[in-house]
């Protein structure tokens, strides 16, 4: 399903002189293909029980930080990321191996109860690591991105990085009411499940990549 956009045009010398300029043409089975995919890997549901345990741990999450954060990373990676890890002398499965290993501790803390992030007196590194990087916009999520534009258009994957960024705002913006339903012993329960499901995917995307790092 596409849908045509026109900027019409009218000068003040000419007034029954007018200017169609096509501006865009946006596939919408497009756009909701990759907001779906993107909403998928980012995984804001499955991460509610950790981002739970992070807000209390943090004394609150800066919902509109951490969003911020997530956009401006997901944006970079669109237009520069194979660019911005050249740059630093690293390739994608470097930083998806680095990313996996931040997931799998985030998930040991979950399963053991044992605190191994440190929480920050202000909280607002917090925001920034690990919310943002790697639970939200981690090195799936930016790698996902960059694979995207070898089949979509930049403003199709914008579109659906936005739309994703809205559910994460929201998502985060109602810890405490999640929280609530839940209870402390079914938020308990559902820590420790997901904190097993973090573990299994950070073992997957390290023994994924390792493999192929330095070849």
């Amino acid at each position: 399903m596409k849908y045509k956009f026109y900027l019409q045009l009218t000068t003040h010398h000419s007034p029954f002189i007018t200017y169609n300029s096509y501006l865009m043409d946006i596939n919408i089975n497009e756009i909701l293909t990759v907001t779906f995919t993107l909403f998928a890997v980012i995984d804001i549901v499955g991460s509610i029980p950790l981002l739970i345990a992070l807000n209390e741990k943090m004394g609150g999450i800066k919902a509109a930080l951490a969003t911020f954060v997530c956009g401006v990373l997901m944006i970079l990676f669109l237009f520069f990321g194979k660019n911005i890890l050249q740059i630093l002398g690293l390739d994608i499965k470097s930083f998806a191996v680095g990313g996996s290993i931040v997931i799998f501790l985030l998930g040991l803390e979950m399963v053991l109860g044992h605190e191994i992030f440190k929480a920050d007196k202000d909280g607002k590194s917090g925001n920034v690591v690990p919310i943002a990087f790697p639970v939200i916009a981690g090195s799936g999520t930016l790698t996902t991105i960059m694979s995207l534009k070898a089949n979509y258009d930049e403003l199709v994957i914008t579109i659906g990085i936005l739309i994703n960024l809205i559910i994460i705002y929201i998502g985060l913006r109602s810890l405490k009411l999640i929280e609530r339903v839940l209870g402390q012993a079914g938020l308990l329960a559902v820590r420790k499940f997901f904190g097993v499901i973090l573990i299994a995917i950070a073992v997957k995307i390290f023994s994924k990549n390792i493999g192929s790092i330095g070849r």
